[in-house]
């Protein structure tokens, strides 16, 4: 594996296993992932929340079982927001689905399986354009896996965040009219989504964002000003971990160059 990217704040966290499992539930609050019970796979968390996402994903991968979500979650974070080259991010993209689909063979019942199998989708969708992605049939994956993870998990923020962010980018390129019959796509669907996510999730940064990004490709410039207070919400926002630093960096860097 070629040396990913390292994460640009290094040394600012310093969990350790016991820190991890006592602050397991506000850390995992986006993702409803379960305390793992596997002390390797506990480990490889423990890299993801410093920011070490290489050794992570590593690790994740080679305890397998649990540990395959770890390894997921990790190249994901990584793939968006540090991964330099294009083509390299989207084949990363494409591995995570690949993995996801496996696991979702294993464990059926695992909402996280499906859930990085959508965000990687997602993502790789809106790297080759939406556009692109609907007419390959990705926009029916994406939102069956999605609608599948909130049916086993109805608490998982993330996963509403990933659907209301389909029903919007569906919108805002093909329109409501073809969105709604060919794609199943609603704003009003989509609005709800983003509010439930943000009432489960409610000190999550990158809800905000997303959330913000949601209201004006479904409502238009006239939402500008509740976007930008979102942003700025989540620009305030305190990180706990590598993870959220990410996120927290990403609505400062959009709100300076605005």
């Amino acid at each position: 594996m070629a040396k990913w990217t390292a994460f640009p704040h290094t040394g600012d966290y310093s969990w350790d296993t016991t820190s991890v499992k006592k602050q397991w539930a506000r850390l995992h609050r986006g993702d409803c992932e379960p305390l793992p019970k596997d002390a390797t796979v506990l480990a490889a968390w423990v890299l993801f929340h410093n920011g070490e996402f290489q050794k992570a994903a590593e690790a994740g991968a080679k305890a397998g079982g649990a540990g395959i979500t770890v390894a997921n979650k990790a190249t994901a974070i990584y793939a968006n927001y540090l991964e330099a080259k294009e083509k390299t991010k989207l084949d990363l993209f494409m591995q995570i689905a690949e993995q996801a689909e496996a696991q979702q063979a294993t464990e059926p019942n695992n909402p996280n399986a499906w859930y990085w199998q959508a965000y990687a989708l997602g993502r790789y969708s809106q790297g080759i354009s939406v556009a692109k992605a609907l007419a390959q049939g990705l926009g029916g994956k994406v939102k069956a896996a999605l609608e599948r993870a909130i049916a086993l998990e109805p608490k998982h923020a993330d996963a509403h965040i990933g659907l209301g962010t389909f029903h919007a980018e569906v919108i805002d390129k093909v329109g409501s009219l073809i969105g709604g019959m060919t794609y199943g796509a609603k704003k009003d669907t989509g609005l709800k989504l983003f509010q439930a996510a943000i009432k489960l999730n409610p000190t999550s940064a990158i809800a905000m964002v997303e959330y913000a990004n949601g209201l004006v490709m479904l409502e238009g410039d006239k939402k500008m000003k509740e976007a930008t207070k979102l942003y700025e919400q989540a620009a305030a926002c305190e990180p706990l971990d590598a993870m959220e630093r990410l996120d927290v960096d990403m609505a400062r860097e959009e709100l300076d160059d605005e």
